[in-house]
């Protein structure tokens, strides 16, 4: 049966940098293109770890060398990543998509995602971005208003908030591009941060995780399947110990008591559990699905995966 699924793509499907990423997204484009022959409407959002931060320390080294330039604020990275990884990602799918013969046009919406300047992260900054920096260069930091931590005895960073997205600005031209039945890319690394200030959009330093912003991105697309794509095949319980459990099929509420256990790993598999629980209780026969991308067809029929119901 025709579905509507909503894909989050992560890091291991881009590459950590420009050639990599050449290369990955081939493979990348033919496990999404094997769901749109088999019937489906695809959207994918995507993660920027890797190409975030090689924008924003070649940004802020070009600064330092040339200070007439001004650093780069974290929300026009994300820009900038969300515009070439889109750039290649829409390239490689196009090709497999002719390739195959199926006419169909994808296209790359630069997404703004609203965020609640009131949110705890934003006194709590957690997310580790840029270089490495002396003592000096880090109470630099610190006098510019930024927030600094001391890492592991390996210098200091700069780190800033990761805030849950509370709304997509350029839903409606999303929603608009699929009913049409185009591929639509969007809310790259989780969407470019914004806040509302009147009509007015303003750009904060933070990263959004990709796997809540494609659980938004799904919702209001009224998907019907989010597959939340990682490094493992299964999400496990007891992972890395003697009685590790690879899981099948389980119930949001089964899913909640795993959580509560502290099961899952905070920066890792959590974030993706907790966003496969959120769209999964969401609406009735909505599913959430975690797997590997080449096992993604088969995730789909049942084979393979965590589904969360």
């Amino acid at each position: 049966m025709k579905k509507r699924i909503v894909i989050a793509l992560g890091g291991n499907a881009l590459g950590s940098n420009l050639k990599e990423q050449m290369t990955a997204v081939k493979s990348t484009a033919k496990a999404i293109v094997d769901l749109i022959e088999d019937g489906n409407d695809v959207v994918l959002s995507h993660g920027n770890g890797p190409q975030v931060g090689m924008i924003n320390i070649a940004m802020n080294e070009l600064h330092k060398n040339n200070p007439k330039y001004s650093k780069c604020p974290m929300s026009v990275c994300v820009a900038m990543s969300q515009a070439y990884i889109g750039y290649d990602l829409q390239n490689a799918l196009r090709e497999e998509l002719l390739n195959r013969n199926i006419n169909k046009n994808v296209s790359t919406v630069i997404t703004q995602v609203e965020v609640d300047i009131t949110d705890k992260a934003f006194k709590h900054p957690t997310k580790p971005i840029g270089s490495f920096m002396s003592k000096e260069e880090a109470d630099k930091c610190i006098n510019n208003g930024e927030h600094v931590i001391e890492d592991s005895g390996r210098g200091y960073r700069v780190v800033i908030a990761s805030p849950k997205p509370v709304g997509i600005v350029e839903i409606e031209t999303i929603k608009s591009l699929v009913s049409i039945g185009q591929v639509v890319i969007a809310c790259g690394g989780g969407g470019i941060p914004v806040i509302k200030e009147g009509n007015h959009l303003r750009g904060v330093s933070a990263v959004i995780d990709k796997d809540f912003a494609s659980c938004i991105l799904a919702k209001e697309l009224d998907a019907d399947c989010l597959i939340i794509l990682t490094a493992v095949e299964k999400v496990a319980i007891n992972f890395g110990k003697s009685d590790e459990k690879w899981l099948d099929n389980i119930t949001v509420e089964k899913a909640k008591q795993y959580v509560k256990e502290g099961q899952f790993a905070p920066g890792s598999m959590l974030p993706k559990v907790e966003a496969a629980m959120d769209f999964a209780s969401s609406k009735e026969g909505r599913y959430s699905l975690i797997t590997l991308l080449d096992k993604a067809m088969d995730g789909i029929s049942g084979i393979t995966g965590t589904i969360i119901k």
